[in-house]
């Protein structure tokens, strides 16, 4: 009876993994994740609130299925913001998907990152975004960087 129970049990993970498409098995290339968009949305208190639009492409050949985001932005070394969402979709193969989720940025860091931007002589603003898909094995890490160049005379 042992033999036939642990035979079920790696079927039915066989069947999992089956069911994750190729694009989540180590050797597949990683996600590609850039920052399309951002918008102000309602805040709380001291708090400011965005929906940061993420363009998601899938380098393989198999469809991504994802259930639930989450982000986390730095700016200039230090966090800024970070959120989740529960949006479920799927990237297709060789496809892509804007993604929007919101993101919520603490009183302190707005106010490290306007601090450190009036002091400081560059307009130039240096970004990581980093976060993950939910879903599969695990789901899919990814991390994206860049360079936001901001008007003379003007604050972020």
């Amino acid at each position: 009876m042992d033999t036939r129970r642990s035979t079920l049990v790696r079927l039915a993970g066989l069947f999992t993994v089956a069911l994750t498409g190729c694009a989540g098995w180590p050797g597949g290339e990683p996600v590609r994740v850039t920052l399309a968009g951002v918008e102000p949305l309602p805040g709380e208190g001291l708090e400011v609130r965005f929906r940061l639009k993420l363009r998601v492409q899938n380098p393989n050949e198999g469809a991504i299925d994802y259930q639930g985001i989450s982000v986390t932005l730095d700016l200039r070394g230090s966090t800024l913001a970070s959120g989740v969402s529960p949006e479920a979709g799927t990237v297709p193969g060789f496809g892509e998907q804007v993604i929007e989720l919101p993101v919520t940025v603490s009183a302190m860091a707005a106010l490290r990152q306007v601090f450190g931007f009036a002091t400081g002589s560059s307009r130039s603003l240096d970004y990581v975004l980093r976060g993950r898909l939910g879903g599969g094995l695990g789901g899919q890490s990814f991390e994206a960087s860049g360079k936001v160049d901001w008007p003379a005379g003007t604050l972020p």
